[in-house]
């Protein structure tokens, strides 16, 4: 089965995790240039990106826009129940959907998906969980490393 969305967590996933928080209250966070490139690759080969997290920022959001990421769902407190909503409206079945996420909220998703994935330095209870262990840490490539995964997987079916 080919692999038609590519579904996202942000902190831990897309970010190493950490929210920094100034003085003033500014919030910032760190996105790896190589998972951005990969994830803009995506319409190239057909895979629509997806993120459902469940904190909201601004930040995300710019983000989002950069990549051209059209498929933006942030405060998910019900991942599972969104990412079928979102797949229901692509028409698109859960053996097509790849998910990647590093906390016991991406579980279910997890179990859902056809092919699932977390970076190296997830929970030990979501890296038994997943087809795909990746060598990179979140916020560290990991994303990239995995759509380089789901290309090769889809040219092996």
């Amino acid at each position: 089965m080919k692999i038609r969305m590519l579904v996202m967590d942000v902190d831990g996933t897309l970010t190493d995790g950490r929210i920094y928080i100034g003085a003033q209250g500014e919030v910032m966070k760190a996105f790896d240039v190589k998972d951005g490139y990969g994830i803009v690759h995506l319409s190239q080969i057909g895979v629509i990106p997806v993120i459902i997290t469940g904190r909201k920022s601004k930040i995300v959001e710019e983000r989002a826009r950069e990549l051209g990421i059209t498929e933006l769902y942030q405060g998910i407190t019900n991942k599972l129940g969104k990412l079928k909503q979102v797949a229901e409206m692509h028409k698109i079945t859960s053996d097509e959907i790849a998910y990647i996420g590093d906390d016991l909220n991406d579980l279910e998703c997890v179990q859902f998906c056809g092919l699932s994935a977390c970076p190296h330095d997830a929970l030990p209870d979501i890296k038994q969980k997943v087809d795909y262990v990746c060598a990179q840490n979140g916020g560290r490539g990991a994303v990239r490393e995995f759509i380089t995964f789901i290309e090769s997987y889809g040219k092996g079916m």
